[in-house]
C-alpha cells in the first residue's frame, strides 16, 4: 500500500510540473519603435522612455527603481478582493527617472498600467508592463513635473475591479483615487441592508433595535420568506449533487486503488512505473475504440457520388 500511495503521489507531483509554467525573465523583447518592446512569450512594455525629458524638466531629478509584485496572494489582505499589487501607494519626485521591476506570481496575464501621462511624449499617454504567466519584465520611464496622482491598474478584465489597482503621486499629487485598497474608502460600499430581514431577532430586544426588520411591509415578508425558500431549495438540489458526484468519485477512487494494488504488487519502483504508462496506454486505446467504430461505421453508410 505504501508502494501504491508513493506512485500516485510521484504520478500527481509529474501532473503539476507539466501544467506550471516556468518563471521567465523577458529581458530579449524586441523593439517595436515608440517605446513598445514585446516578445512571444508573453512579455510586453509600451511607453518605455529612458532619456527624453518631459515639459517643465531641466534634468532627471533621480534615478529610482522599485520592484512591483503582481498576484492572487497579495489580495489576501483585502477582503472582498481576488487580485493585488503588494504596494498601493507610491510617492517620487517630479522629473524622476523610475524603473520599475514588474513580477507577475500567478498562472494568469497580469499589467502594470499607468494613466494619465503627457500625450506628447507617451503614446495614448500611458505606460504599460505586462507578463503572461509567472514571470518578470522591466520598463523605464521619465516621470512629468507637474504634481499629479496617476492611477496604476490592470486592465485585463475585472482585474481592477478586483483589486489590482494603486495609485502614483508626483511630487505632492492632486489628491486621492477613490476605492484604492486600504489608502481610499471604496465608491461603492457593499450594502447588505436587504439582507436585515432575513437576520433572527433575539427575544428580548427593544423596537429601536429592530430597525428595518421591524419596518417590512407584510408583502415584503411574503417576498422574503419566498425568496429565501428558493434559495434554500436551489443550495440543497447543489447540495444533493455535489454528495452525489463525491460517492461516486469515491466509488470510482476504490475500484482503481484496488486494481492498481493488484497490478503493481511485487514490482520495484521502476517496474511500477512502467506498469503505469501501459495501464494509461491501454485506457485511452479502449477510449478511442468506440469513437472509430463510430467513425467507420459512418463513413460505411455514406454513399459515393456518382460519376459523370
Amino acid at each position: 500500500m505504501t508502494k501504491l500511495l508513493s506512485v500516485l503521489m510521484l504520478a500527481l507531483a509529474v501532473s503539476n510540473l507539466a501544467s506550471a509554467k516556468e518563471f521567465q525573465n523577458h529581458t530579449q523583447m524586441m523593439n517595436h519603435g515608440d517605446g513598445h518592446l514585446m516578445d512571444m512569450d508573453g512579455g510586453m512594455v509600451m511607453g518605455q522612455n529612458t532619456d527624453e525629458l518631459p515639459g517643465g524638466c531641466e534634468s532627471i531629478s533621480e534615478d529610482k527603481e522599485i520592484t512591483v509584485h503582481a498576484g492572487h496572494k497579495y489580495a489576501e489582505k483585502f477582503p472582498g478582493t481576488m487580485f493585488a499589487f503588494d504596494i498601493q501607494e507610491y510617492q517620487f519626485k517630479p522629473c524622476t527617472k523610475l524603473t520599475v521591476h514588474f513580477i507577475n506570481d500567478d498562472e494568469v496575464r497580469h499589467q502594470w498600467m499607468m494613466h494619465g501621462l503627457p500625450k506628447y511624449l507617451y503614446p495614448k499617454g500611458m505606460f504599460h508592463l505586462e507578463v503572461s504567466g509567472p514571470g518578470e519584465v522591466t520598463g523605464t520611464l521619465i516621470l512629468p513635473s507637474d504634481d499629479k496622482t496617476y492611477l496604476v491598474h490592470c486592465d485585463i478584465a475585472q482585474h481592477m475591479e478586483k483589486g489590482m489597482k494603486a495609485q502614483l503621486k508626483v511630487g505632492k499629487g492632486s489628491g486621492d483615487l477613490p476605492s484604492i485598497p486600504v489608502v481610499t474608502p471604496y465608491a461603492i460600499a457593499d450594502d447588505y441592508s436587504d439582507l436585515e430581514s432575513e437576520i433572527a431577532i433575539p427575544s428580548g430586544t427593544d423596537d429601536e433595535s429592530v430597525g428595518a426588520a421591524g419596518a417590512a411591509s407584510p408583502a415584503d415578508a411574503v417576498q422574503t420568506k419566498a425568496n429565501k425558500g428558493s434559495v434554500e431549495s436551489m443550495q440543497a438540489s447543489e447540495s444533493s449533487l455535489f454528495s452525489g458526484l463525491t460517492v461516486i468519485g469515491l466509488a470510482l477512487g476504490l475500484i482503481l486503488a484496488a486494481f492498481l494494488a493488484t497490478q503493481l504488487k511485487g514490482k520495484n519502483f521502476a517496474e511500477s512505473v512502467t506498469c503505469l504508462f501501459e495501464l494509461t496506454g491501454n485506457a485511452i486505446v479502449l477510449l478511442f475504440k468506440p469513437i472509430k467504430w463510430l467513425i467507420d461505421l459512418t463513413l460505411s453508410k455514406t454513399k459515393a457520388l456518382p460519376k459523370e
